[in-house]
């Protein structure tokens, strides 16, 4: 049985510093500046022997109606509705302040347990600010600093308390380099992560998907910080979702908030196993949706480019062919890689995008046998010999697949150092082709085959 817990409370008293002290690594971003967290976050939290799981919150405050503000108070009230409990965090260095006193009220017309967190509460200011707490009528106050570590028994005695058993579950399987059945991926959640430039339309999209206004949307660009993750069930597939922070040009990026924004959408790329890159129809394949799609690539990632916003566009004949047209001129490295148009705002191509997605997943996953490779091999450098380098013949022995997740191969050959790029990228196309590997990153790394003579002394002549 799941517990849930949510973590409320007005804006900068430590909420999220107190959820990645329970998730036990850094999933929220932190920043001294108020109002941070937008959307609500959920991890799986452990404290002892306690496992349940944690909801980080937009600190509650009054905004006018349909404004953000208004929308990210929505979204703690969802929160507090899916919760089984509350933890109402107070800042003790700063003392009551009467949001706080307004918000102790809605905390107990939730009419769900609540345990009173002080939280800051190290040093003498932070002793009188926890004192004062009791006024709430919330409860002895569980002072703790999480920043710190300091007060995590006191609060586990507190959630002992309101939890069941604990229950050994599982743990879940995370790793790249070993072989899975194609039952067992058929089983597990993709883990897919939607990027792109600001404004792109990526949250729109997530919430189409889900069927509800999960996550927070703007006509203003940088409205989603955090990287939030979502389960999606499609035609009965599982896929773990994550939205990102909107990534432009490094020389643009100036706010330190924005740089951890930034660094959390890098985190959701390495994390994931398809990455969709989504583009503005109206502002397709610029410069930055370059270096995106380059640093899918260079991570090893499945990639999915999605066109968003075709609603707004002229429908004209060959429209959708021009796309992969251009897909395939701007981005060779990835030369074949799905292209979908679609509409998150209206629903127009989901169906495609998701099937795109799959299809991305299982090339992504393929092995080629050793047989077929070199057969292939051999056709290829009969086809196309490489080229001698300082006079001297280049020899390359046999080839052979190590792992998927991308498809990864080693060249065994003479003086790898010698090998030209240019003759890798004509290898990576033969085998993309013969093998139908379209799109996904493909890693050829070169080996030097051992001399069996080279321990022998040369005679004298």
């Amino acid at each position: 049985m799941s517990f849930t817990i949510a973590i409320i409370g007005r804006p900068n008293v430590g909420k999220s510093t107190l959820f990645n002290r329970l998730v036990g690594q850094k999933l929220a971003l932190v920043d001294d500046e108020p109002g941070v967290t937008r959307d609500r976050r959920e991890g799986s939290a452990r404290l002892g022997d306690l496992e349940f799981t944690v909801i980080d919150t937009a600190g509650l405050d009054e905004g006018a109606k349909g404004s953000l503000t208004a929308r990210m108070q929505e979204q703690t009230e969802t929160a507090i509705g899916l919760a089984d409990a509350l933890m109402f965090v107070i800042d003790a260095r700063a003392g009551l302040t009467p949001n706080d006193r307004a918000f102790a009220d809605f905390a107990r017309r939730a009419d769900k347990p609540v345990v009173l967190v002080a939280n800051k509460s190290e040093g003498k200011h932070g002793e009188i600010g926890a004192m004062e707490s009791y006024a709430l009528g919330l409860g002895d106050p569980i002072q703790i600093s999480a920043e710190h570590g300091e007060g995590m028994s006191d609060l586990y005695d507190a959630l002992r308390v309101l939890m069941p058993e604990p229950v050994e579950e599982p743990e879940e399987f995370d790793d790249d380099d070993v072989i899975v059945s194609d039952e067992e991926l058929a089983q597990r959640p993709i883990r897919v992560a939607i990027v792109g430039r600001p404004n792109a339309g990526k949250s729109t999209l997530i919430n189409h998907l889900l069927g509800e206004e999960r996550l927070l949307t703007s006509a203003e660009a940088g409205t989603t910080r955090d990287s939030i993750s979502v389960e999606i069930t499609w035609q009965g597939r599982d896929f773990r979702v994550f939205d990102t922070a909107g990534l432009r040009r490094r020389s643009r990026i100036e706010e330190k908030l924005e740089k951890l924004s930034v660094a959390d959408a890098l985190r959701a790329i390495r994390f994931a196993e398809v990455v969709v890159m989504m583009m503005d129809a109206q502002n397709r394949f610029e410069e930055q949706d370059l270096r995106i799609a380059d640093l899918i690539e260079r991570e090893g990632r499945a990639i999915v480019l999605a066109v968003n916003k075709w609603d707004l566009m002229e429908r004209k004949p060959h429209l959708i062919s021009a796309l992969r047209s251009d897909a395939d001129h701007w981005l060779p490295q990835v030369k074949g890689a799905p292209i979908v148009a679609v509409s998150g705002l209206m629903g127009e191509g989901i169906d495609r995008l998701m099937t795109a997605i799959q299809d991305a997943y299982a090339v992504w996953n393929k092995r080629v046998p050793t047989a077929a490779l070199n057969r292939w091999f051999e056709q290829a450098v009969d086809a196309n010999p490489p080229p001698a380098v300082s006079g001297r013949r280049l020899k390359l022995n046999y080839i052979t697949q190590t792992k998927g997740r991308p498809p990864s191969f080693v060249l065994f050959c003479s003086r790898a150092d010698a090998v030209p790029q240019s003759y890798l990228r004509y290898l990576t196309n033969s085998l993309r082709e013969a093998f139908d590997l379209p799109g996904t990153p493909i890693r050829i790394t070169l080996r030097e085959k051992a001399n069996p003579f080279a321990h022998k002394r040369k005679r004298p002549s």
